[in-house]
This record gives C-alpha cells, structure tokens and sequence, in this order.
C-alpha cells in the first residue's frame, strides 16, 4: 500500500487497476462513480421528457497518468495517477443542490391532510400511539404556573383575604402553653406565627407574652414600653385580662397581652403570693370573651413564671431545634411537665412538637428528627420549619411572616403546622390526660 492519496488494496477496491481516493468518503459517493449525461439533454432525453442515466464506460474510471508539477526525484518527474471521479466532483467549489429536473426519481413529500372525522388525540376513540404523542408545543405545568405566580398563589391562600373559615373551630377554647426552657429554638416565632395563621382563617386567638424580653409583642406590633399595662398587672395586682389586652392591626381576630420590663421582677414577687402557681390560670378563666386558642410564650427557664403557664394551659407545645443541645434539656422539661400534672395540673398534657430551624443540608438535623419521632410518636407536626431568612426578616417590621411575606417558604411551613394544629384539635379530645 502507498500512502500516495489512493489505496491499492484489492481487498478494498477489488481490483489493483481500480484506486481508491481518501478524499472519496462523502456521503454521495457511490462505486460506480458519476451518472454521465450527454451534452444534448433534449436530444438525449427519452419518451416523456425524462433522461435516462447512462452507465460509466470503463474508461472514464482508469485515468492517465498526469504528472505533478514540483514533484521530482533527480530530475525526474515521478508520474502519479490521480482519481478521474474525485477530480469531476471536486471542480466545482460550491456543490450544486439537486433538482427536479435533473434527478427523475426525485418527487416531492405529499403534505399530511388531517381528517375532520379522525378523533382527536386524547379522545376515547383515539389509538394509544395517537393518545402517547405529545406536542413539544403544549404548555407544560412549569409554563403553566411560574414560580412568581405559585408564590402568589400561597400567598392568597395564607392571608385569606375573604375572611372565611378555612380552618376547624375547636369545641372549646384551646389553652397551649409554648414551653422549652432552651433559649434561641423558635418559642416566641412560632407563637406569633401560629396564631396569626389560625387568627387569619376564621379562629379568635389570644396570645399571652409572659417573657420578659417581650419579643411576642414586638413581634405582633403591639406597645410594651414602660408604662403600658401589662401581664405583670394581671399577676401582682389582679388587674382583669380584659383591660390589659389588646388588638393586633390588621388583624382583626387577634388580640395580645403584652410584656413589659416590670415582669422581670415577677418571679421575686410571686413567691409571698397566695396560690403563687395559678394567678394566670385564674386570669384566663375569668377573662368574659370567648377565644378558639389561647397561646402563652414562656420564658427560657423553669421559673414561677413558666410554672404558672404549665398550670393554666391543657396543652404544651415544644418547638425543638434540629440540633443536639436542644434535645440535652428536653427530660428535664419532660420531668417537670410530668410533676406540675401530679400535683398541679392534672389535666396537662405534651399534645404538640413541631420541629424548627430544620436545614435539609445536613445529616445532624435529620437524625434529630428521626430520634424526635423515634420517641413521641405521633405527638411530632409532619410539618418542619426550616431555616428561613424571612422569618427573621419580619420582627424587625413588626410583623409575622405570614403577613411580611405570605409566599415564602417559613410562611408556608408555619401555615401547613397550624393547620395540622387545628384539625387535631377537631378530631381529638381536648384537655386528655395522657
């Protein structure tokens, strides 16, 4: 074989007098070679007006030998034979497209005609070829409903601007005590945003700030400077709860209690009292309106305070973050949960645990959640709030994320646990001693 721009491999062309060229390999190429006509078409064209091909000769496919000009060996030129059919198709720099005329086979691709009887894809008389093609033209859900118009969507459904009951009214009034003596795990966040939920879909909520900090009352928009009558009045002085609470704006089946400065000095105060552990209980009952849901922010410790909130609620809801040392308080929560209902409160009972700041990134939150489940059970809300900079966007508004950003994902995960909230109530007895 000479590497010269031909082969002479007879296994390749069949015959040694018969090259092959490298520059052959498009994809017209054909072994025979190029149809050649004769000059005259008219006179050569046949019945009908169609030309016939006409075989190669064999002589058009052994070409002479034509020299190279500046291929030399000594001054001798050396003779190289060159392809006759590469060299006819590459004369012409642009190649020439086909057309009716000049190829006789060629006709044109008849144009599909649908049929107005036929059925149409999807009918129940269409095949099930016909009913699995899809159009790359049809809208998908995605064109359908783009994220901006799914944010808003959520948002609608959150802040019901109609005013209906969405949600189940419980019976009776729902006291719930939120309750974790871990400070930083969600408790005043989701006291706001629970109850604003339920408050926006049909159901008269009050919250009572029993934490000094007042953070439930900043969060709700409601004043709590020195002077305001507060929670620590209702304790101390007896004051009614009707004359300290007040309504939440824009909201209007919300009210709120809140907390001032003076209730840091409450623990001291509250241990001369008479019957020290029930002030609030006594409050609440005496309280001449009717609430659907009465939620109490506790405080991160297991004072006075946190005790009073244990022997006036039915419930205790313990939001617990998706971390370790969340989890290394819990017994001794439990344990004093369980001594308030011995002695107390025998009414009192872990009803809820909703799981917060939940970061689906990492393994440590979902073995917190797979051990949280593990041990109570059905009493953990399938709904998880994750980290969200929304949620801590909203108090610094003075807002709830449910009303700072309706479609975010902290508002709606706040939306599905009060929902789960309030149909649990509905299909389970409230105020059960487990």
């Amino acid at each position: 074989m000479h590497d010269d721009g031909r082969y002479d491999d007879p296994r390749v062309t069949g015959s040694a007098g018969d090259p092959v060229s490298r520059e052959t390999d498009y994809p017209s190429w054909s072994p025979e070679g190029p149809s050649i006509r004769p000059p005259d078409r008219d006179a050569a064209a046949g019945p009908g007006g169609v030309e016939p091909v006409l075989p190669e000769p064999p002589a058009a496919r052994a070409a002479p030998d034509v020299p190279r000009a500046g291929n030399s060996a000594g001054g001798r030129v050396i003779p190289i034979r060159r392809n006759a059919s590469a060299s006819a198709r590459f004369e012409s720099a642009v190649p020439q497209q086909p057309t009716p005329d000049s190829v006789p086979d060629a006709t044109p691709e008849p144009v599909p005609v649908t049929d107005p009887s036929a059925p149409l894809v999807g009918s129940p008389g269409a095949t099930a070829a016909e009913a699995a093609y899809v159009s790359r033209e049809t809208p998908t859900r995605e064109e359908d409903d783009p994220p901006l118009a799914m944010e808003a969507m959520r948002a609608v459904q959150i802040l019901n601007p109609s005013g209906e009951v969405t949600m189940p009214r419980p019976e009776r009034t729902r006291v719930m005590c939120v309750a974790n003596q871990k400070g930083g795990v969600g408790k005043t966040t989701t006291t706001v945003n629970l109850a604003v939920a339920l408050a926006l879909h049909g159901n008269r909520v009050l919250v009572v700030d029993l934490d000094p900090q007042g953070n439930a009352s900043t969060g709700l928009n409601v004043p709590h400077h020195t002077g305001v009558p507060d929670v620590y009045d209702c304790l101390i002085n007896s004051v009614p709860l009707e004359e300290v609470a007040q309504g939440v704006e824009g909201i209007p089946n919300l009210w709120c209690v809140p907390a001032t400065i003076d209730l840091a000095g409450a623990e001291i105060e509250l241990v001369s009292v008479v019957a020290r552990e029930s002030r609030l209980a006594r409050a609440i009952a005496a309280y001449p309106g009717h609430f659907d849901y009465v939620f109490i922010d506790c405080p991160p410790s297991l004072g006075l305070l946190t005790v009073n909130a244990l022997v006036a609620a039915q419930e205790v809801l313990i939001p617990i973050q998706c971390e370790y040392y969340a989890l290394e308080g819990l017994n001794q929560l439990i344990n004093n949960i369980n001594l308030v209902r011995q002695h107390l409160n025998p009414k009192l009972d872990v009803s809820t645990i909703l799981l917060t700041m939940y970061d689906r990134r990492t393994r440590l939150a979902d073995a917190v959640e797979q051990d949280v489940r593990n041990h109570f059970g059905d009493k953990v809300l399938q709904a998880v709030i994750p980290r969200n900079v929304r949620v801590s966007e909203a108090p610094s508004y003075g807002q709830s994320v449910m009303t700072y950003d309706p479609g975010s994902r902290g508002a709606t995960s706040y939306f599905e646990a009060a929902q789960e909230i309030a149909e649990r109530g509905v299909k389970e007895p409230v105020g059960r001693n487990a």
